[in-house]
């Protein structure tokens, strides 16, 4: 997945880009462009400072719960152990007959990942053995004179 995070703006950069603005002399525009953030920034830092007289960066909020706890991660463990071939539309719906929980395709599949288990399934017959023939410009050549 996107797993891009972008770091906090340090302390020294916040409090210089408070120092410009307090000191007044270009707009808020400016010292956003001039210091390399967003203007969008520069009124929340000044908001941050306003509302708590702090401007340390946030921590972060957090996100949402998995869905899939580990007691459901092992039955879905179990479940592609008795059946290897089902689909993630099939798990699904064994996960939510069995363990009663009610999740996406998406989430089954990123289960899986997490469980280290594939979705490819491997064929059961053997694989075919490879013909040698000619290049494709040979046989073509051979074509065109077996016409002329």
């Amino acid at each position: 997945m996107f797993n891009k995070v972008m770091a906090a703006y340090s302390l020294d950069l916040r409090q210089r880009i408070v120092d410009a603005v307090e000191l007044g002399v270009e707009s808020k525009r400016k010292i956003a462009e001039v210091f390399g953030v967003h203007e969008s920034f520069v009124y929340k830092l000044l908001r941050q400072q306003r509302e708590s007289g702090d401007i340390a960066p946030l921590p972060h909020g957090g996100g949402a719960n998995a869905l899939l706890t580990q007691h459901h991660l092992l039955k879905l463990t179990a479940l592609v152990a008795n059946s290897p071939d089902a689909t993630l539309d099939e798990l699904r719906d064994e996960m939510k007959r069995k363990s009663r929980v009610s999740v996406s395709l998406s989430t089954i599949c990123r289960g899986l990942q997490a469980l280290g288990l594939s979705r490819k399934k491997s064929l059961s017959l053997p694989p075919k053995p490879t013909c040698k023939s000619a290049p494709r410009s040979e046989r073509n050549n051979r074509r065109w004179q077996s016409k002329t």
